[in-house]
């Protein structure tokens, strides 16, 4: 429900409405643009990614899988027009091979697909794990102190003393051939100290409020307070950094498959393909350029949407023009 209210403002011919947290929330993040548009470039690629070359049993709308090889087509060059024909194109069509082929002639599109898929899938199960372990460690640091807090903080002090590429270097050497899942749980179980203590800090200032003191008053039990008192109180510190969590996964996980640590064959990422591909950067650039642009996208649009959550989620932010 909107009530309309007189405010200072309203004398400057501006109307000010009460409205609900959640929807106060909604309309600051649906205004930014930035934000919108990282949510349509993000949305495209994912369906496109799970949609063109199908994903498990699902089959989909592309015609050639990553696995086939086949004869090259004008030494692998990308059919893909984007020029109209009226102004001196070739029109606008995917042609054969839209992406060009690789070196034993297979479709590069269909490559750079998987590769987007399989780097998608890794950087949310990252994200969701780490979120999930900062949340609960930072959680049970901030309210219960004392020895609790000692230990979860010195052991958060040790990870992040040590560069977080090389953690999940050593992670991804001793469990890259397990499969992607695998690998992207013990990825996000070294990567979430900088969310735990956010985490602490948000505990240790909602702890000491009167609402927190009143439950302990009446004998509420400390899971109770922690999970249904104070932890949604912090969700939007938790949804934003989440979601900069799944972000730098996705640039880690490209990373590490770089370095050979990440993904194995005969799987595909997009951090494999450039490393694969490096040295044709100069003699056929596109196999090192699609799978850079499609990195680029992704991390930047997931950035974006971070950027407008943390925005939408500021509490200095109470009020919203009509």
């Amino acid at each position: 429900m909107t009530i309309s209210v007189q405010a200072p403002g309203a004398a400057q011919g501006m109307t000010v409405v009460a409205r609900t947290q959640s929807q106060m929330v909604r309309r600051r993040f649906f205004r930014h643009r930035a934000a919108l548009a990282g949510m349509v470039v993000f949305g495209g690629v994912v369906l496109l990614a799970f949609t063109s070359i199908g994903f498990g049993p699902v089959p989909g709308w592309w015609d050639k899988t990553y696995l086939a090889t086949g004869s090259l087509v004008n030494q692998g060059r990308p059919t893909l027009s984007v020029v109209p024909a009226f102004l001196g194109g070739q029109g606008i069509h995917l042609g054969e091979h839209p992406f060009g082929q690789d070196n034993i002639g297979i479709d590069y599109f269909a490559l750079t697909m998987r590769g987007a898929q399989q780097s998608i899938i890794v950087a949310f199960i990252v994200g969701f794990v780490a979120t999930t372990v900062g949340t609960i460690a930072g959680a049970f640091a901030g309210y219960f102190r004392k020895i609790t807090e000692s230990i979860i903080m010195r052991l958060t002090d040790v990870m992040i003393t040590i560069p977080i590429l090389i953690i999940a270097a050593i992670v991804g050497r001793a469990f890259g051939d397990s499969g992607i899942v695998i690998l992207a749980i013990c990825i996000g179980l070294v990567t979430w100290p900088t969310l735990g203590r956010l985490i602490r800090g948000e505990f240790l200032s909602l702890r000491e409020k009167e609402f927190v003191e009143a439950a302990r008053a009446v004998g509420t039990s400390a899971g109770r307070i922690i999970f249904r008192h104070i932890l949604p109180n912090t969700v939007g510190v938790i949804i934003v950094s989440a979601t900069l969590a799944v972000a730098n996964a996705v640039l880690l996980e490209s990373a590490l498959s770089f370095l050979g640590v990440g993904v194995q064959p005969p799987d595909v990422s997009l951090g494999q393909l450039i490393d694969t591909y490096r040295s044709a950067m100069t003699t056929r650039p596109w196999l090192f350029w699609w799978p850079g642009v499609f990195i680029i996208a992704i991390a930047l649009s997931i950035n974006f949407i971070g950027d407008g959550l943390r925005d939408a989620f500021d509490p200095r932010q109470t009020r919203v023009r009509a």
